[in-house]
């Protein structure tokens, strides 16, 4: 096996965390808000919730296929046209990644303050 075969194997695992992580993530997401959702009077909270766990993970797993896509064009296949597809790759997940951030927190990131109380908070 050589260095091309190992890094490509790596790369393999890499994706498919990444995909578990969203495959996971949101089928645990959905089923710990079933519970709020059949009461009545925690459906819209629920709701919220479920979404803003939905965002989350699928934030983690693009980042982790980031990960893999940068390790691939670098390591195995470093050519003028695979760096470009890293690139339009990483500027389509960055545009998602922030239109998914803006979705959760409902405001632009540069307006986060509005929010109020941010200490609680997780940093991203």
């Amino acid at each position: 096996m050589n260095f091309e075969d190992v890094i490509s194997t790596v790369v393999r695992f890499v994706e498919a965390a990444g995909a578990a992580i969203m495959v996971l993530g949101g089928a645990a997401a959905i089923l710990s808000s079933i519970p709020g959702m059949l009461r009545p009077t925690s459906r819209q909270g629920t709701y919220t919730a479920l979404r803003t766990n939905l965002g989350r993970s699928i934030l983690l797993g693009l980042e982790v296929l980031i990960v893999a896509d940068i390790i691939r064009t670098i390591l195995v296949d470093p050519t003028p046209q695979s760096v470009l597809v890293l690139g339009a790759i990483v500027v389509i997940r960055v545009l998602l990644s922030f239109s998914l951030e803006v979705e959760m927190d409902g405001v632009w990131p540069w307006a986060r303050w509005r929010l109020g109380n941010t200490a609680d908070r997780a940093p991203r």
